[in-house]
């Protein structure tokens, strides 16, 4: 199982422990550099969030961060190790990745999508956990109700939890998440940012890619703003989602307010106000008026 010379992948990491490190990474698809210099790190018992406009890097990074896109330069470290040093497999033991979307030709079950995710740790002393491990994920993600329906008949939403289940039950202390609550009702996302919230207090790194910045400011340890393929910055969410900067990187004039009971910054858009009382009811008077 895994290397014998590396880290443990059933150990519980020590918190503050970097699990994943970007160094100086640089990128290019499509004839465009995508990452442009990042840095960044994963540490065990944080959740960070990596935010910003569309085309600004986030889920680039994310697939750096697995291993699963090549940097033209920079180095990639997993478990402390060069990337590269790892193979497909113990990779697999020590990350889990969920991506953006997760198409199935065949009609699974929901069950067997989510026990997919206990395939590599076949043959290993861990496969005696797998029912536990697939029963468990399917709870805390509320699809135990539909663990024999076809994942193919599941609405978007329900994949998208099916999708995050398979990721649990692979417990690897690494986890990469891009956008997992794009498909998701208010209470789902709220569900699933309190599960990734959990798996960081029991010591995991989670990093997951997000578009609401409310959700980020609120669940998050440290938010990463990209921005044009470089970490514009990065920090705790008091710190980094300033007004000056969003409206900046988002080229859309926001304003940051605090929450009144818990201090969590609230960015809202700045939008022009209502028209001054009278004024609709006026020109429509006015129209009236005219009228032959």
């Amino acid at each position: 199982m895994g290397r014998a010379d590396g880290p443990d992948p059933t150990a519980r990491p020590s918190p503050g422990t970097v699990l994943a490190e970007a160094r100086d990474l640089r990128l290019r698809l499509g004839g465009r550099e995508v990452l442009a210099g990042v840095s960044l790190r994963a540490r065990a018992g944080e959740l960070l969030a990596l935010v910003g406009p569309n085309g600004a890097g986030k889920s680039t990074l994310l697939a750096a961060l697995a291993a699963d896109l090549p940097a033209a330069s920079g180095e990639l470290r997993i478990h402390d190790r060069p990337a590269n040093q790892w193979t497909a497999p113990e990779l697999a033991l020590r990350r889990a990745v969920l991506p953006q979307s997760a198409p199935l030709s065949f009609p699974f079950p929901v069950a067997e999508v989510v026990r997919m995710g206990r395939a590599p740790w076949a043959g290993t002393p861990q496969a005696e956990a797998d029912e536990r491990a697939v029963a468990e994920a399917m709870a805390l993600t509320e699809t135990t109700g539909f663990a024999g329906r076809p994942y193919a008949a599941l609405s978007g939403g329900e994949r998208a939890r099916v999708a995050l289940a398979r990721v649990l039950a692979q417990r690897t202390a690494l986890l990469l998440l891009d956008e997992p609550t794009a498909a998701l009702d208010l209470r789902h996302q709220e569900l699933v940012l309190r599960i990734c919230r959990e798996r960081a207090a029991a010591g995991d790194a989670v990093v997951v890619v997000l578009h609401d910045l409310g959700l980020a400011a609120a669940h998050a340890d440290r938010i990463a703003v990209l921005h044009e393929g470089r970490i514009a910055a990065a920090g705790p969410p008091a710190e980094v989602l300033g007004a000056e900067l969003l409206s900046r990187v988002y080229r859309q004039p926001v304003e940051v307010l605090a929450h009144p009971r818990t201090g969590t910054p609230l960015v809202v858009p700045l939008r022009p106000g209502p028209a001054p009382a009278g004024t609709a009811a006026e020109a429509a008077a006015e129209a009236a008026g005219a009228r032959p």
